[in-house]
């Protein structure tokens, strides 16, 4: 037994002695634990000062363009670990003090370790935090401006004044974001390139930045992401700065501490193709970091809204010098050969002005001597076909990116169909709509208002993308490249509206096999066709055919017709055709039939097949009738019947079964639209037209007999629920421009004596009136007066233009209105009346405040002595920003003020003229803070300019 117990104990003893150290040592740390965690707060206290020390060395050596040494990013790794591990264990301990009997366990067994484990790691990091090498590298602080290699441009004097007006802006301290916009190919790289490196010229503006930012951006990939981490990518290499990060939003946080340092940084963002939120990216807001600026260029407008630019550039092609020098630096000296030169420069206007275009083509041309290359290279060109080389993968792809990035196949469609037009053709926007409306393009079930609307915002999409231009009114223009781009895509094989465009090239007449049955668009527009295929050839799929302006086309071939039985626009307009085909009305998927110009045409076919035609302009024809089944024609939206000179029937009938009619002009025809009640002989009741439930917009011209206050209330009840409508009383002026898509609801009275009876209803329910060459205005306005209590205000009238009278506009007899008649009057003109001296009379007979006047125009008025009178130092014509006054020879001020001062706070413009005895605007103290432009002709008694403190830094040109 003693033998056994002695095995037991030796066997006992040494697993007794390793647990009972165990324990001891548990029980040393625990009676330990209070004494280790006051010594570890005190280590993790000092290792966090240590770590704050290096830290702003670290910032001053940022400063000087130096980054952390390796072997201190580590430790600093080291100790944030340590303090979140050090926090972890003491909300461990708080959050366990609920439960006493395992918290005595965890106490006793695993915080005294932890804490104790936590303190040697604590103090074997503080001892390893000397570092005899210094925090940071040798790495010099990156340049203030980093030189870009970029072609000079200082010869071209539109890139010249575009540089001069960045640099100007650049110095601005309200300017913020720059914004640079321009279509592909302009040259808006070569230019932010220019501007940068003229920066690195110490005597501009080099001294103001403390580092300029030029990079890349061309984020045309969908992935966000990765974009945003590759802008960050080049933003962080131009500043020396490794991101080791992963996420987006960590590395944003790194390059805005360090952004954050500079005292002042310009960022170039070039080629931006969709916003960039600069938070996202990490750039610190110029608002809030005073002194920094941000420049983009890109090639779409909205980028520059989306992105807040304070100042929006558009840079322009080259002028046709400007883009001559260029070409004839790329192609060398065979451009300037007497045999070459005429056609080198007849290639050098099909690139449009644009330089990367002009390069191209230019380098492709370089040293070629041969006359037949230039003469096949420009004949390409005008054909739109990419076989010069280089071209299709340098110009065209680049360019068709703005197309790709459409955002929508509809409107992708609307920009190609533009392409069916010649080269610098002005697009009538109108007109452009109605084809898209026809084509399918638009909702059909959308109104003709909102088909418009809907149409102007894609034009406005398309212009925003640079791939429309604006020209003059209401019409757009498409760039000649851009143009070739979009007939090029047209007609590739892959796209699904595959079009033949032959527009404007000359052409004499058509091949029979030249439309292919995969033809979906057809335009022979602008030639000198004069004879069509007398022959059936199947074109199934052509829904567009485009014939107008080939002004010595007689006659159209019932074969030919018949070959495009799916037609759904068929233009016609500006040919000299006599007749048209009686199979017309054959082509029942029409949609739209233009005629307008044809001035030899004198009759229609039978058109009553045309179950869904939409759009019918027979304007400026020789018809005298309206076509047979004019009636059926149950789905038309728009007619129109105006300048027909020998249309005198219209029977009783005919337009009152046009229950889809939302559009109908009728001006300048020969009808002498009256209105009585009952029709004359041959010509239907006006009561048919003004009560169609459809009708929102009107033009017509009506004769003077308004002596019965019946015919009155017929066209009165009519035009209350017209949106638009342009209503010519009397003979129409042809100083008045009609109105194409106008937003007013305008009436104009012609050579009338005018009554107050009538006249109310036109101030009531318009919101342009204008009187040319009437009687009886005095007596009109003094009614208008005494009946204000009875009749209203006339809110609706914007514009009142009162010219050819010998009225003095001074309400003789009647009391003065109760309240302003006008109050949302924005714009008065005043011409050619002979016995005006001052309005002043004529507002405060009709109460008029003009708290909303913003334009006024007196011409020719010669015993005008002033225009009118103010009464009080409070601004009464607050709104008022611009006012023209010529030829009125007696006027000696403008505005006689019966108080010293008088403040026009948003007057911008004044343009006077020969006005001889004129000697100052408004006698007193005039304060006009806001003032921009003075024009002054031929006043010589005029000795002081409205130029105050307030204005003189913002008056551009007097």
């Amino acid at each position: 037994m003693e033998i056994v117990t002695s095995v037991i104990s030796s066997l006992l003893a040494e697993p007794c002695r390793l647990l009972f150290n165990s324990i001891d040592a548990k029980i040393r740390n625990y009676f330990n634990f209070k004494s280790n965690l006051k010594d570890l707060d005190k280590a993790v206290e000092g290792l966090i000062q240590r770590r704050d020390s290096i830290n702003q060395d670290l910032e001053v050596a940022a400063r000087a363009g130096l980054l952390p040494r390796p072997e201190i990013r580590e430790w600093l790794r080291r100790v944030n670990k340590m303090e979140i591990e050090v926090n972890s264990m003491k909300t461990d301990m708080v959050g366990s003090c609920s439960f006493s009997f395992r918290w005595c366990q965890f106490k006793c067994c695993m915080l005294p370790e932890r804490a104790q484990e936590y303190l040697f790691e604590t103090k074997e990091l503080i001892d390893a935090c000397h570092f005899p090498a210094g925090v940071a590298t040798e790495n010099p602080f990156p340049v203030t401006v980093e030189y870009i290699p970029a072609p000079s441009i200082d010869d071209q004097e539109t890139a010249a004044k575009n540089i001069a007006k960045i640099m100007d802006l650049l110095s601005n301290s309200e300017v913020k974001r720059i914004g640079v916009w321009g279509m592909g190919g302009v040259g808006k790289t070569t230019l932010v390139k220019n501007i940068n490196n003229k920066l690195n010229d110490p005597s501009l503006l080099s001294e103001s930045f403390s580092i300029i930012i030029w990079i890349t951006v061309s984020n045309k990939s969908q992935e966000t992401e990765s974009e945003l981490k590759r802008v960050q990518k080049q933003i962080a290499e131009r500043l020396n700065l490794v991101l080791n990060e992963d996420s987006v939003e960590k590395r944003a946080i790194t390059l805005h501490k360090r952004l954050k340092m500079e005292e002042k940084f310009l960022l170039i963002l070039d080629d931006v193709w969709d916003p960039i939120d600069l938070d996202d990216l990490g750039i610190p807001q110029p608002e809030i970091h005073e002194g920094s600026k941000i420049m983009l260029t890109t090639r779409f407008s909205e980028v520059c809204g989306a992105m807040r630019t304070d100042v929006i550039l558009k840079i322009e092609v080259l002028k046709e010098e400007e883009a001559w020098k260029l070409f004839c630096r790329s192609a060398g000296e065979v451009a300037t050969q007497e045999n070459v030169e005429p056609l080198a420069w007849a290639v050098a206007r099909e690139c449009g002005g644009l330089p990367l275009a002009i390069n191209v083509v230019g380098a492709c041309l370089r040293g070629k001597k041969i006359v037949e290359l230039w003469e096949d290279a420009l004949n390409m060109l005008r054909r739109s076909e990419p076989l010069i080389r280089g071209i299709e993968d340098k110009v065209y792809n680049p360019l068709k990116w703005s197309y790709d990035l459409l955002p929508s196949e509809r409107i992708k469609s609307c920009f190609l169909f533009c392409c069916l037009f010649p080269e610098d053709y002005s697009i009538d926007v109108h007109r452009l709509v109605r084809y898209w409306s026809a084509e399918g393009l638009l909702e059909l079930h959308h109104n003709y208002e909102e088909i418009m609307n809907r149409g102007m915002a894609i034009i406005e999409c398309l212009k925003d993308s640079c791939l429309l231009e604006e020209d003059v009114k209401s019409t757009v223009k498409m760039h000649d490249v851009v143009r070739d781009v979009a007939v090029w895509i047209s007609s590739s094989s892959n796209v699904e509206l595959k079009s033949l465009v032959r527009s404007g090239i000359g052409l004499r007449r058509i091949r029979q096999d030249e439309i292919l049955t995969l033809h979906r668009r057809v335009s022979f527009m602008c030639n000198e066709i004069y004879e069509l295929p007398n022959a059936v050839t199947q074109c199934p799929s052509v829904s567009t055919l485009l014939l107008q302006g080939n002004r010595n086309l007689v006659r159209i071939p019932d074969e030919f017709l018949q070959s495009f039985l799916s037609l759904k626009i068929l233009d016609l307009s500006g040919c000299r055709l006599v007749s048209l085909p009686l199979c017309l009305d054959q082509l029942v998927e029409l949609r739209a039939l233009l005629l307008d110009g044809c001035n030899h045409l004198q009759e229609l076919p039978p058109l009553g097949g045309l179950a869904k035609l939409q759009v019918l302009d027979c304007s400026g024809t020789n018809i005298t009738s309206l076509p047979e089944g004019m009636e059926l024609l149950t789905s038309l939206r728009l007619l129109n019947l105006s300048y027909i000179k020998r249309l005198v029937t219209i029977p009783a009938g005919a337009m009152s079964r046009l229950c889809n009619l939302e559009y109908l002009n009728m001006r300048r025809n020969a009808n002498e639209w009256d209105l009585r009640p009952k029709a004359r002989e041959g010509l239907a009741p006006l009561e048919e037209i003004v009560f169609l439930e459809r009708l929102a917009i009107w033009y017509v011209d009506l004769d003077s007999n308004l002596s019965n206050l019946e015919t009155t209330d017929t066209l009165l009840n009519g035009i209350k629920k017209l949106k638009k409508f342009d209503i010519s009383i009397g003979f129409y002026p042809r100083s008045i421009d009609m109105l194409e898509g106008h937003t007013q609801r305008r009436v104009i009275l012609n050579g009338l004596r005018l009554s107050g009876e009538w006249i109310a209803w036109l101030f009531i329910n318009s919101t342009s009136v204008h009187i040319y060459g009437c009687e009886g205005i005095n007596y009109m306005f003094a009614k208008l007066g005494m009946n204000s209590g009875a009749v209203g205000c006339f809110d609706s009238l914007k514009t009142l233009d009162i010219s050819h009278s010998m009225s003095s506009l001074k309400p003789s007899v009647g009391n003065a209105a109760q309240f302003d008649l006008l109050p949302n009057l924005e714009q008065l003109y005043l011409r050619d009346l002979d016995r005006l001296s001052c309005i002043s009379e004529f507002s405060m007979h009709l109460g008029l405040r003009f708290a909303k006047l913003r334009f006024i125009r007196v011409e020719r008025c010669p015993r005008m002595k002033y225009l009118l009178t103010l009464e009080t130092a409070v601004p009464a014509l607050e709104k008022l920003q611009e006012i023209s006054i010529s030829s009125c020879g007696e006027a000696a001020e403008l505005f006689r003020c019966l108080v010293q001062d008088s403040v026009f706070p948003n007057l911008q413009t004044i343009r006077l003229s020969n006005c001889w005895k004129l000697e100052t605007l408004c006698r007193g103290n005039g304060a006009y803070p806001r003032l921009k432009k003075v024009e002054v002709i031929n006043c010589p008694l005029l000795k002081k300019l409205p130029r105050t403190v307030q204005n003189a830094s913002t008056i551009q040109e007097e």
